[in-house]
């Protein structure tokens, strides 16, 4: 097994006002040789937008682009012609392919929206860009790895053009969960949003970061009542 740990304190930072984020890896003014990506896995961004702020319109090219709203209301628009809201619970899956201009808008006037901006390189290049959003059951991540992403539309959650898959738990104190992973060549990246586990043997706690690759099984155990994501990605060459 080879793991890579990433606490949360040792995280980029930009605080420009109407953004505060976090980056995981390196992103924009951050730069970390170490941390440029974990496989697949290409930003992983905790971002914080102050009341009617936002990212005004700007574009993208041969990207899959996840975005995750952890409180607050999030508006997207997009040169496809989608308008949308997507707040807690929900889940925005964009394949910026040939090409792709959007906008992500803090919905409120009186509070901020907080949400990740995940960022996973593509295994098709060129393709016609998509959007999907869809509302999760957040009763089925009740002391249970729920699958919220993965290669194939049929499948639970949104899908990607990437051999990965993404989950998300809300694990009582005490309980024992296992992930059996599900590619080939695979690593996964947890990502605490809330609380403290230990995977594997490594404590974490609130946005600490755990890339695990050369194993095919993590043991998870809640040390609190925990929040996690899950995020099993190609291990590039």
């Amino acid at each position: 097994m080879k793991a890579v740990l990433h606490k949360a304190a040792t995280r980029g930072h930009a605080n420009h006002g109407w953004l505060n984020s976090y980056h995981s890896f390196s992103f924009a003014g951050y730069y970390n040789p170490e941390r440029i990506h974990f496989g697949a896995l290409r930003v992983l961004n905790d971002d914080s937008v102050a009341a009617g702020m936002g990212f005004g319109t700007h574009p993208h090219d041969n990207m899959e682009i996840i975005s995750i709203p952890l409180s607050g209301d999030l508006k997207h628009k997009d040169s496809m012609g989608n308008e949308a809201i997507i707040k807690q619970g929900d889940i925005q899956v964009m394949s910026a392919g040939t090409g792709i201009a959007h906008s992500e808008m803090n919905a409120n006037k009186d509070k901020e929206v907080k949400f990740l901006q995940i960022w996973v390189f593509p295994n098709k290049k060129n393709v016609q860009p998509r959007y999907g959003q869809i509302t999760l059951d957040e009763s089925k991540m009740k002391n249970n790895l729920l699958q919220v992403l993965s290669p194939n539309a049929d499948d639970e959650g949104v899908w990607i053009h990437q051999d990965a898959w993404f989950s998300l738990g809300n694990l009582d104190k005490g309980i024992a969960k296992e992930y059996k992973l599900k590619g080939i060549n695979t690593g996964v990246y947890a990502f605490v949003l809330e609380g403290d586990v230990t995977i594997n043997g490594e404590s974490l706690n609130k946005r600490d970061g755990l890339g695990i690759s050369e194993t095919d099984t993590l043991n998870i155990s809640a040390d609190s009542d925990a929040r996690l994501l899950l995020m099993e990605v190609p291990m590039l060459n």
